[in-house]
Parts: C-alpha cells; structure tokens; sequence
C-alpha cells in the first residue's frame, strides 16, 4: 500500500529541523501577540470571549478570564485576525500566525510544554498551511471557501500533532480528523458581517480538538487531501492537486521564511494599491480628480471590486477593509490605511465616499496574482492628464521585509491602541525574545 499524502507528510515532519524558522516564529509571536491586545475591546472579541462556556487554565491574551485550550485558542485567533492586519503568505493566499500561534501556545501553556517544542509545532503548522494553499491556487476561493479557515484547520492539526509529540499515526489520524472539522464559506462579504473574523480561531481549535482525539485513538482518513472525497475535492472542487508543492522538500526547505507582516490593516491585495495611492497624494490634489482606473487581477474582483457600486460605498468599517476604492481614497486623502482608517465613523467621511465613487478597475489578464501581489492606479485629472504609478510586489513580503524594529514598533502601536500600559507591552515583548527557555506560561497576560 503506497504512502498516503498524510503519511509521507508525518516522515516529513519526523525528520524536519526547524532551526531555520527561529526567527520567523518570533517574529509571529510579536505580531499575533500586538494584533491580539489591538483587538482585544472590540465587540467580535467580547462577543467570542462570552460566547465560549468552558473555562480552564489557558490564556486569551489581555483578558482576565483563563479559558480552555480550545477557548484560548479560538478567542486568540479571532481577535489575532479580526482587524485583518495579520501576516500573509503571498503565494496562497493564507494568514497562517493568526491560527498556528493561537493553537500552539493554548496546547502548549495546558499541557506546561518547553518553548522548543512549541517553536517546532509552529513551525510546521506554519509551513503545512502555506504549502497546502499551492496545491490548488485560487480554487479554493473561486469554490467560495476562505483558505485560512479550510486550511488553517490542517496546519493546526499538524501544529498540535507535533507539538504533543504524536507518533506517525497520531499525526495521520489527527490530519484525517481535521479534515472533517475545516469549514468557513466568504460569504462574509455579503455586508461585512464578522464570520471571517472567527475562521482562523476556528480553525486552531480544530486543529486541538483534532489532535486530542487522535492522542486517544480516533481515526481519521489516511487519504485525507487527495482522496476521491477528500479535503481538495471538497473545497476546491478537485482532487487533482499539484502535490509536490506540499510534500517535496518538507521541513528541509522552508518556504514559510517569506512570509509577509502587513503595514496596512485591511485585505492583502490592497497593500500595494494603497502604497500607489499614496505617492500620487503628493503629487496630485483630491479636488481635480475626475476619475480613477486600476488594472486589477482576475481573481481579486469579486472579493475587493464587486458589486462595485456596494465596494464604492461600503456598509460599514469591516466591509471597508475588503474595498479597493476605499483604500485607495484612504490612500489618497489619509495618507494611511491603518486602524484608524476602518472606524464607523471614519466609513462615513463625505470625502473618502466621494473619492471612492470615482475608482473603477479594468482586468490585466497577464497579472501574476496569486504568485505576486502587485499594485496600479491610475487617475485622470478633470484637464485631461494622467498620472499613474504601479507597484510589483507587496511591501513587507519577500521584496521589502518589515525590519525588526518596524515589527517591534507595530506592536507597541497595537498594544496602545488596546490600552495597554507600555510596561506590560515591554513584558510581553521581552517574553517573545525568551520563548524557548523554558515552559509556556502566558498567566502574567490575564489583564
């Protein structure tokens, strides 16, 4: 009997040395960590918090309530997302932190489990769900799926597996469990309702759930992603996957290390049109604008441009966050799109709205979107000039890393924002730098 996706993945995970992911697992911990106490007040966060009945010993961080590992995991992982100002894996894609951190650090805080195990656990996660989000490009999506939520659940299983230390058929069973717990339907799109929000803290406790069921002996299919009902045929309408971008050079060669940290808290593929939008505000004034024209990547339209006339005018500030012409008017009149750009209030901005009104798009058939996030807006002034700009990669990914201290400072930022007083936010920060000596013990955050 051949070896099954799982199985080959399990060897994989056995043999893999995840020292080369140091760096970029500390950097998720300062990131999730930021985008967790960022996020912390907000109505989805309280609503998530109050809505989970079990309690325990695990931390949902800046809160005071202990949770359940499961609790902690998908409270962390919701508010971790909720301002979609996480990091994202440009070839997918997937915002791998924002599942694989919450998961690891509940399981590894309720079972008292050594930083370096918890490092090896999020490293493979990390790396299953990127890999996993090339194996089908794009139809995960275009099948109406959110990749993160669908995905996010077998890297998290991955995650868990290994960070318990499961044998090879734990691994396998916990995969083939999982499976059957991936869910999250993009129909938050509709009006910007908060379901995606929840996905990616789903998603990490799924992953728990599954890998607790599979310590105890429940099975689950071996053939779990490419099986003629499997995970792919599911949610991609396809068991025909491109399977060597999982499997190949799995824990040898780690493609996760190029992972992108956002500079802007709304949807991935805004980024670049934003950062276009921005050099031309110094250049152009709002108020001789006539119209503006994108060249858009296929696969983007229906999750940033249409209904354009609703993405023109979005219902409210989370549906801003996934609108193309409110970005690039947040771009052009507030020089920013950071969290502050997507309030209730601030959708509401008369000159945003009547900037936003004027931005259409037109499709560049030769865009190289998934593999590239790329950028252009050009506007047209009411004497008839033209001014443009384009961008080809996404800043804060592989072309333009954010620095350390661009990172540090993004989180200090987010801890304020959720009113943190600056020395906890320093504790915080100085426990990421430690992780790996000794125990994961997040209690000093229950506040």
């Amino acid at each position: 009997m051949s070896q099954s996706i799982s199985e080959q993945l399990a060897d994989a995970v056995a043999a893999a040395d995840p020292a080369p992911m140091q760096g970029v697992v500390g950097r998720l911990l300062i990131d999730v960590g930021g985008l967790c106490v960022a996020a912390r007040n907000t109505d989805y966060v309280r609503a998530a918090l109050a809505g989970w009945e079990a309690s325990g010993g695990c931390t949902a961080i800046g809160h005071a309530r202990a949770l359940d590992a499961a609790g902690a995991a998908f409270v962390n992982g919701t508010a971790a997302h909720g301002e979609d100002f996480d990091d994202t894996f440009e070839g997918g894609p997937v915002h791998a932190g924002a599942v694989i951190v919450p998961a690891v650090l509940a399981l590894a805080e309720r079972e008292r489990i050594g930083g370096d195990k918890a490092l090896r656990g999020i490293a493979v996660g990390v790396e299953l769900m990127c890999r996993a989000s090339l194996v089908a490009p794009k139809l995960i999506h275009k099948a109406g799926f959110h990749p993160t939520a669908v995905l996010g659940a077998m890297g998290a299983a991955a995650a868990a597996a290994t960070t318990l230390g499961l044998d090879k058929k734990g691994f396998v069973n916990a995969l083939g469990i999982a499976g059957s717990m991936a869910a999250g339907i993009i129909e938050y799109l509709a009006e910007g309702a908060w379901t995606k929000r929840l996905h990616p803290g789903w998603a990490a406790q799924s992953g728990i759930r599954a890998a607790d069921l599979a310590r105890q002996g429940f099975v689950g299919p071996r053939s779990v992603f490419e099986g003629t009902h499997g995970l792919y045929h599911g949610f991609a309408r396809s068991a025909q996957g491109d399977w060597p971008k999982l499997v190949e050079g799995f824990g040898e060669r780690w493609i996760s290390q190029a992972l992108a940290f956002k500079v802007y808290a709304c949807g991935t593929m805004t980024h670049p049109y934003i950062d276009c939008a921005r050099r031309l505000s110094a250049n152009v004034k709002i108020e001789d604008i006539e119209k503006i024209v994108c060249e858009a990547a296929e696969g983007t339209v229906h999750r940033l441009w249409e209904p354009l006339a609703a993405k023109q005018r979005p219902p409210n500030a989370y549906a801003a966050k996934f609108s193309q012409p409110y970005c690039i008017a947040a771009g052009l009149v507030l020089g920013h799109a950071g969290l502050e750009a997507f309030t209730e209030e601030r959708v509401r901005d008369p000159r945003l709205l009547a900037l936003a009104a004027k931005v259409g798009y037109e499709i560049d058939r030769h865009n190289p979107y998934p593999d590239e996030f790329t950028g252009h807006v050009r506007v047209v002034l009411k004497d008839g000039a033209r001014v443009e700009e384009r961008q080809a990669h996404f800043r804060g990914g592989a072309h333009e890393p954010l620095s350390p201290a661009d990172l540090e400072e993004k989180f200090r930022l987010n801890c304020a924002h959720g009113g943190w007083p600056e020395e906890r936010s320093e504790a915080f920060l100085a426990w990421t730098k430690s992780a790996l000596n000794g125990p994961v013990d997040l209690a000093f955050l229950r506040r």
